[in-house]
């Protein structure tokens, strides 16, 4: 297949491109300025420009590229950027692909599980309504700009992606140090659900996500077990042959990240259903948190 990526570059599309690349299929990078290769194609995402000609022919697409959500403060002028930096981008792709006499089986585009806002012990699957706060309407925002590509045909899948683990980027690459310090600890209660994938799973499930004509729609691409923060912390902390006694102080975050990015980044609950995605057939990697702290923090 011919699948064109965008966040290439970042920690899933980096995997991503790899593994496709392993598998035989030619990968094509949507890339910010001068096109520099037959393997690229141009694109202002901020903008919402596209060179939408380039897609003709495509087998896929993949669409990762957003702004970071938790890499500074939330202020008015970053919350701006992360919404129009997934909505415009979603939007340019999908009318381009949406536009071509022959159009790519597949679109697959990000999303995220705080679509469902802070739902305390509740399962979530796809049909959960929409929750509340700012990272819940960016994710319905997110989604909705997928709709040109539903309407041409084109099969359409949004993935409502957990916490991907892994070593060397991402929310664990942040917790190791202290965690390996002996300084980690539960945040808040403890009690909040953390719905997290391996990042070798969040590839394959993408990759199945390709390949299988039935999926379309929300699938949420998290593992089939959930954790508490507090089980989290005691299991993250066991991998490492470190203690943990003591609550991770907030206050400090907060001064850095401020109030609203902290809370919900950190606090928010968010038990969430993999059914559907196993339903598909996918088999998971890693389903268990211990063996895929175990496996990410080995490599």
């Amino acid at each position: 297949m011919i699948v064109v990526v965008s966040g290439a570059s970042g920690l899933v599309g980096t995997a991503l491109t790899d593994a496709l690349r392993r598998a035989g299929h030619r990968v094509v990078r949507l890339r910010r300025g001068g096109v520099t290769g037959g393997d690229e194609i141009g694109w202002d995402p901020e903008a919402g420009l596209i060179d939408a000609p380039a897609f003709e022919g495509v087998d896929a697409v993949v669409n990762l590229a957003g702004e970071g959500i938790g890499e500074r403060k939330w202020t008015a002028e970053q919350k701006f950027r992360i919404m129009q930096s997934r909505v415009k981008g979603t939007a340019a792709i999908a009318a381009a692909i949406a536009s071509r006499e022959r159009k790519p089986r597949v679109f697959v585009s990000g999303s995220a599980i705080g679509y469902y806002g802070s739902r305390g012990n509740d399962v979530l699957t796809e049909e959960t309504p929409r929750g509340d706060g700012f990272l819940a309407e960016v994710a319905e925002a997110w989604e909705n700009e997928t709709q040109p590509a539903a309407d041409a045909g084109i099969r359409t899948v949004t993935m409502r992606t957990g916490i991907v683990l892994a070593a060397h980027g991402g929310a664990l690459k942040r917790l190791l140090t202290p965690f390996k310090l002996g300084l980690g600890g539960r945040v808040g209660s403890g009690q909040q659900w953390m719905s997290w994938i391996a990042l070798d799973d969040e590839v394959g499930a993408i990759m199945h996500a390709l390949a299988d004509d039935t999926l379309r729609g929300p699938v949420n691409l998290v593992a089939p077990n959930p954790a508490t923060n507090a089980d989290f912390t005691t299991t993250l902390a066991a991998v490492l042959h470190r203690p943990t006694f003591l609550p991770t102080p907030l206050t400090p975050l907060k001064v850095v990240y401020g109030t609203e990015l902290v809370e919900s980044l950190l606090l928010e609950s968010q038990r969430v259903s993999s059914a559907r995605l196993e339903a598909a057939g996918y088999e998971f990697r890693y389903p268990k948190l211990d063996a895929a702290l175990r496996a990410v923090i080995r490599r």
